[in-house]
């Protein structure tokens, strides 16, 4: 889904008046819980601009629409497989799976009070696969053929080929319910009209003219109690608020001065492990949440470049990288080291890269371009993206590179998220920093959409193992778990081959008032902050 090129994203709501004014709600008491009097304000630096689920394709959006949407499943605290949300059972019902049977819940509705019934699953399904906006998830839904309702309250999928992981993609927002009666069936809608049947409705939005210009992305939204909502979250707040911001010290100086309850995972490193000492030793008052994270970042390879197109340069890159150091000087520890594709916490994960490479070791690294006589040193160029590190990332990896004199490393970085993900496409770059945030916790999402011939990343490499035999084989098992051994195998030929290199993956760090409640609850490897389970102390 997301990348290091982030792009700007959308949202909206039933009667919302865009901008400042509040529009289409008010407060209410809270639905199934006692948030009575407990509103909540969080901080993220995640710029985003939609939030039709048939435009939006970015963490940023699928934050919001995760809390304002249901989906016929979702993803419960820390889990690995999903669960029936607006569904009341989901099943395969072939062997090979290509074939799903969905009973919804009955007598659920939108928050305008229109009913929702299968014929809204249908229409959803039909509608995103139809608009295929190019910033949209419809790729997600590929594997969908047809899609039927039986009756009010049943839904059949019939899949084009297996696809075991169509009940985790259900669960994201690409399979948001959205109303048949006011989203239109061949374009996104306006803003100002978006309603779901989750927890939260929209009351208003207000937008802004992010620095450094471009399109007007969101600057607030704010989420009021879906008085018409039937599922089983408890909301814990009456009014729950997210601010946008553009430079981490104005998120940052807005938690200082109580302009925010708590913020997500959007502070620089130093600032996030700084926080974290002060309130280990006792120095602060804030509630410093350390959570898991299935967000990975790594380094990714044009192969069809001159230079980086030789495995054995590849490889010789991969002998030359030392996570823990990037993990310890660069990070202040706020990531750790990846050896694997697939991240810890995620099913399927493994230690493949360490297994062959072990630690940074030049001569080893030497033997690689010998043998397959490159001359050194290798000039290569390493380019990035924008990081919350600044340069430092790319620095050290430099540094790391161009130990023992094997490569005369250029770095580069392209602060512009659109121009950055343009150049990756267009081949522009050999080696590139990338940044992967997973659809669903699954080990297929970690590694089909990164490394066959259409890459969202455009390596340029495949191998027909993996393509044509290992990772169809992965689609056809239902249960996740005996699928574990297939995507091993895929991993040896990747630890091979090298189309990319995993680096480090994202340790969580939400930081909140000390009268915030909840957030440990909610910070997990499945991506889904929950806004329904942070309350405030009042006391």
């Amino acid at each position: 889904m997301k990348t290091s090129a982030e792009r700007l994203a959308v949202l909206g709501c039933a009667g919302l008046v865009a901008v400042t004014v509040a529009g289409c709600g008010s407060v209410t008491d809270a639905v199934k819980g006692d948030g009575g009097g407990k509103s909540i304000t969080m901080g993220t630096r995640g710029l985003t601009s939609v939030l039709d689920p048939a435009g939006a394709y970015d963490s940023s959006s699928w934050l919001v629409l995760r809390n304002t949407h249901q989906s016929l499943l979702s993803f419960p605290a820390a889990a690995s497989a999903p669960v029936p949300d607006a569904a009341k059972s989901c099943e395969f019902t072939s062997s090979d799976a290509t074939q799903y049977h969905c009973v919804l819940r009955p007598d659920q509705k939108f928050s305008n009070g229109h009913p929702l019934t299968a014929a809204d699953v249908v229409y959803s399904i039909e509608r995103t696969k139809k608009i295929k906006d190019p910033n949209g998830p419809a790729g997600l839904l590929d594997t969908i053929k047809s899609v039927e309702a039986k009756g009010d309250n049943e839904v059949v999928f019939q899949l084009s080929t297996a696809d075991a992981t169509l009940p985790a993609k259900l669960a994201t927002p690409a399979g948001a319910i959205v109303d048949h009666q006011v989203f239109p069936a061949d374009k996104l809608l306006d803003n100002d009209k978006i309603v779901g049947s989750g927890p939260y409705k929209f009351d208003s939005i207000e937008t802004m003219t992010p620095e450094g210009g471009g399109a007007k992305v969101l600057s607030k939204v704010v989420l009021t109690p879906n008085d018409k909502y039937a599922g089983d979250a408890k909301l814990q707040n009456n009014k729950f608020t997210v601010r946008y911001f553009d430079k981490p010290t104005d998120l940052k100086d807005a938690l200082d001065k109580g302009a925010v309850d708590l913020v997500d995972n959007s502070l620089e490193p130093n600032t996030a492990a700084q926080l974290l000492a002060d309130q280990q030793g006792g120095k602060s008052d804030l509630n410093v949440v350390e959570g898991e994270s299935s967000d990975t970042n790594s380094i990714a390879f044009n192969t069809k470049d001159a230079t980086t197109g030789n495995v054995a340069v590849r490889q010789a890159v991969a002998q030359l990288i030392d996570r823990k150091a990037l993990a310890r000087d660069v990070f202040a520890r706020t990531v750790q080291p990846l050896y694997s594709m697939v991240p810890t916490g995620v099913t399927g994960h493994n230690t493949a890269f360490y297994d062959k490479y072990l630690d940074q070791d030049v001569n080893k690294a030497k033997a690689y371009l010998t043998a397959a006589k490159v001359p050194l040193p290798v000039k290569l160029t390493l380019t990035s993206g924008r990081s919350r590190t600044g340069n430092a990332e790319i620095d050290t990896l430099k540094k790391q590179l161009e130990a023992g004199g094997l490569f005369q490393v250029t770095g580069q970085v392209e602060s512009d998220p659109a121009a950055y993900q343009k150049g990756w496409s267009e081949g522009k770059y050999q080696a590139y920093l990338v940044g992967w945030s997973a659809d669903y916790p699954d080990p297929d999402n970690y590694i089909g959409p990164l490394v066959t011939g259409d890459s969202i990343f455009h390596t340029g490499w495949e191998d027909q193992r993996v393509s044509q035999k290992l990772l169809p084989e992965g689609l056809k098992q239902a249960d996740r778990g005996a699928a574990v051994a297939t995507y091993n195998q895929v991993q040896s030929v990747l630890v091979d081959n090298v189309p990319m290199i995993p680096l480090f993956q994202n340790k969580a760090f939400y930081v909140a008032k000390s009268y915030v409640t909840g957030v440990e609850s909610t910070v997990d490897s499945t991506g889904v902050f929950r806004f329904w389970e942070i309350g405030r102390n009042n006391k």
